[in-house]
């Protein structure tokens, strides 16, 4: 089983290129492990954060053998299928956050959530992040790559070096033979990713070592 305290993400300040990319290379990655267990994935996902001084910035890197995607529109239910998630918690009590979905369509669910950390919450779906851009890319050998673009007007806290934010990443993937998977950054010890006691520590920093 996983330990209980939870993971920190050192979210490092970039300078982005005049095209808008910014070094992923130079960034570092943290592996997704299963959700409940904590062990290891039936396919591997790793997943990048950085930020700019316009941007916050979030790469998965997915092994992927088999797709299920077949949902259009913006805020269909997409995490009835393939996707990966992001959840961002500004102020860290866990009783509202942003829940961001991208599916291998490039299809996006966008909701803030209110929590009451007891069990219950509402999905606010009127929430829509001004200029968000996402991209879904497949790099070859079964791997897919997910792009989160998103500014940083979106939020009522402008990062600075020391920033501390709560966050955690997800991956739903269905498998040839229908079974689906679930894994986490920070696995929360059921197949349920609304456990903001469990979201680790998004750390903003603006060295480069």
């Amino acid at each position: 089983m996983f330990l209980a305290e939870v993971p920190t993400y050192r979210c490092r300040f970039v300078e982005a290129s005049p095209d808008g990319s910014v070094p992923w290379e130079r960034i570092a990655s943290a592996g997704l492990a299963d959700v409940v267990s904590g062990g290891r994935p039936v396919l591997a996902t790793s997943v990048q954060a950085c930020w700019t001084a316009a941007d916050l910035r979030f790469r998965f890197e997915c092994e992927d053998d088999h797709v299920v995607a077949t949902m259009p529109g913006h805020d269909d239910p997409i995490y009835e299928e393939d996707v990966v998630e992001v959840f961002l918690d500004e102020t860290g009590g866990g009783t509202e956050y942003y829940e961001l979905e991208v599916s291998p369509r490039n299809v996006v669910f966008d909701a803030m959530i209110r929590n009451n950390r007891q069990g219950a919450k509402e999905i606010d779906l009127a929430w829509h992040p001004v200029g968000m851009t996402t991209s879904v890319t497949d790099i070859g050998d079964g791997t897919t790559v997910y792009e989160i673009r998103l500014p940083l007007n979106n939020f009522k806290r402008m990062p600075a070096e020391g920033s501390v934010w709560r966050w955690n990443a997800y991956r739903i993937d269905e498998d040839r033979q229908g079974i689906r998977h679930y894994s986490a950054w920070s696995p929360t010890g059921a197949v349920n990713y609304h456990i903001p006691q469990r979201f680790g520590v998004l750390a903003f920093v603006q060295d480069m070592d």
